[in-house]
C-alpha cells in the first residue's frame, strides 16, 4: 500500500494535472507573487528557442559564399534582357532550416513528454549548431550545423508549447513575444556583429552565450509548475469525460481531426507568408534611393520582424478568434508581391515597407492567438498533446512554401526586366 502511494505521488510530482478535493475541503489559491518568473522566462525561452533559427536565416548567404566564389545569376541577365537574380531562391536555404525541424515537430508529440531530459537535448543540439557554423571548413559541415540549430528549435518548440499548459495561461503571450523578439534581435544582432567587422566564425562564438542563457531560464529561473484543485462533482464527471488525458497512439491520432480548425488557418497564413519572405522578396527592388539592392532585402526583412514582435506582444491587448481571416488577408498580400515583382508599378519604397509591416503584424498575430484561443478553449488534461500539434502547422506551410518559392521565383527571373514607370 505504501509503494502504491509513493508511485502515484511520484507521478503527481512529474505529470501534475488535476487533484481533485471535496466542496467543502478549505483550500486557497496561491498567491502568485512570483508568476513573473514564469513570464519572464517563458520570454527569454522563446526569445532563445528561435534565436538560432533565425541568425542561420540571416547568415544563410554568408555561409555559403565561405565555399563559393560567387552568387549564380539569371543567364538573361548578362546580355541586358534579363533580371539580376540568384536563380537559387532565398527558398532553397530555407528549406534546410525549416524540414528537420518540422520532422521532429511531427515525432515529438509521440514521445514520453520527459520535459527535462528533451530540453537539455535541445540546448546540447543549439550550441552544437552554432559550434558546426562557426568551425565549418567544408560546406557540408556548415549546412549541418543549420539542420542541427533547425531540430534544437523544433524539439523546444514543441516542448515549451506543451509545458505551457501547467503554468497560467499568459506565459503563451509571453513565449510568443520572446519569439518575436528573436526575429528582431537575431537579425539586428548579427547584421551589427558583421558590419563591425567581426568574422562570421567569431560571430557564431558570441553566440553561444544564448543556448546558456537558454538552459538558465528553464532550470533556474522558471518555477516547477503548481497543481490546480478541482472542487465540484460535476467538474469530476467533466474531468472524466472532456479533460481524460489522452493515452496510446490511436486515442492521439483520432483526437487530431478536432485540432484542424486551429491548425488549418494557422498553415495558410504561414504558406502565403514564406512564400512572399523567400520568394518574392529578393526580386523587389527599386533603383536610385537611399538603399542599395542588398540594403533594401536586408531591411525589409528588419521590417518584417518588427510586424511580427509587434503583434505576437499584443494578445493581452487585443485578441482576433477568427484566424481564417488572417490567411485570406495574407492572400491579397501574396496577389500583390507577385503582381509588383512582375510589373513594378509601385511608386515609392515606403509603400512596401508599409505592407511587408503588415504581412508581419499578420503572421505574428495568427501565431498567437491561435495558440491563446487553444489555452482557453482546450481542456487541460489534454492542452499537452494540442499544443505540440497545433505547433507543426507553422511548419508545414513554411516548407510548403520553400517547394514552391524556388520554381515561382526562378520562373520570374526568366521574364524581361521590367521598368518602374512611377516613382514618387
Amino acid at each position: 500500500m505504501s509503494q502504491t502511494k509513493e508511485q502515484e505521488a511520484e507521478d503527481s510530482d512529474h505529470n501534475p494535472q488535476v487533484i481533485v478535493t471535496p466542496t467543502n475541503a478549505a483550500h486557497t489559491v496561491r498567491k502568485d507573487r512570483g508568476l513573473w518568473r514564469d513570464l519572464t522566462a517563458y520570454w527569454i525561452l522563446g526569445l532563445c528557442n528561435n534565436y538560432g533559427y533565425v541568425v542561420m536565416l540571416s547568415a544563410a548567404h554568408d555561409i555559403i559564399a565561405q565555399f563559393n566564389d560567387e552568387p549564380e545569376k539569371d543567364v538573361g541577365a548578362e546580355d541586358g534582357n534579363g533580371r539580376e537574380c540568384h536563380l537559387i531562391s532565398t527558398g532553397a536555404i530555407l528549406l534546410a532550416d525549416v524540414l528537420p525541424s518540422l520532422f521532429v515537430k511531427i515525432l515529438m508529440p509521440f514521445f514520453p513528454f520527459w520535459v527535462n531530459v528533451r530540453i537539455g537535448i535541445a540546448v546540447a543540439l543549439s550550441a552544437a549548431g552554432f559550434l558546426l557554423v562557426g568551425f565549418a571548413n567544408a560546406e557540408w559541415m556548415a549546412l549541418l550545423g543549420v539542420v542541427i540549430t533547425s531540430a534544437s528549435s523544433g524539439i523546444g518548440e514543441t516542448t515549451f508549447l506543451a509545458y505551457s499548459s501547467r503554468f497560467n495561461k499568459n506565459v503563451i503571450s509571453t513565449w510568443s513575444s520572446g519569439t518575436g523578439g528573436a526575429g528582431v534581435i537575431g537579425s539586428l544582432s548579427y547584421a551589427t556583429l558583421r558590419s563591425l567587422d567581426v568574422s562570421p566564425r567569431d560571430t557564431m562564438l558570441i553566440m553561444l552565450i544564448f543556448p546558456a542563457i537558454e538552459a538558465f531560464a528553464f532550470w533556474l529561473l522558471l518555477r516547477r509548475p503548481q497543481v490546480l484543485p478541482v472542487t465540484t462533482v460535476e467538474s469530476t464527471e467533466e474531468l472524466i469525460t472532456d479533460d481524460k488525458p489522452l493515452v496510446g497512439f490511436k486515442e492521439k491520432m483520432s483526437y487530431i481531426k478536432h485540432l484542424f480548425k486551429y491548425m488549418i488557418p494557422l498553415c495558410l497564413v504561414y504558406f502565403f507568408e514564406y512564400f512572399i519572405n523567400q520568394g518574392l522578396f529578393e526580386l523587389v527592388y527599386f533603383e536610385n534611393i537611399f538603399l542599395d539592392r542588398a540594403s533594401q532585402y536586408r531591411w525589409l526583412n528588419v521590417d518584417y520582424q518588427i510586424g511580427v514582435f509587434i503583434s505576437r506582444s499584443s494578445v493581452n491587448i487585443f485578441q482576433l478568434n477568427k484566424i481564417w481571416l488572417m490567411s485570406v488577408f495574407q492572400f491579397v498580400n501574396v496577389v500583390y508581391f507577385l503582381t509588383e515583382v512582375i510589373w513594378f508599378y509601385t511608386p515609392s519604397i515606403w509603400i512596401v515597407f508599409t505592407i511587408v509591416l503588415w504581412e508581419g503584424l499578420l503572421g505574428g498575430g495568427a501565431y498567437v492567438n491561435t495558440f491563446y484561443r487553444m489555452s482557453k478553449e482546450i481542456p487541460p488534461g489534454r492542452q499537452q498533446f494540442a499544443m505540440s500539434m497545433v505547433v507543426q502547422s507553422d511548419s508545414y506551410g513554411i516548407a510548403l512554401a520553400g517547394f514552391l518559392a524556388i520554381p515561382v521565383h526562378n520562373a520570374i527571373c526568366g521574364l524581361p526586366a521590367a521598368a518602374r514607370s512611377l516613382v514618387w
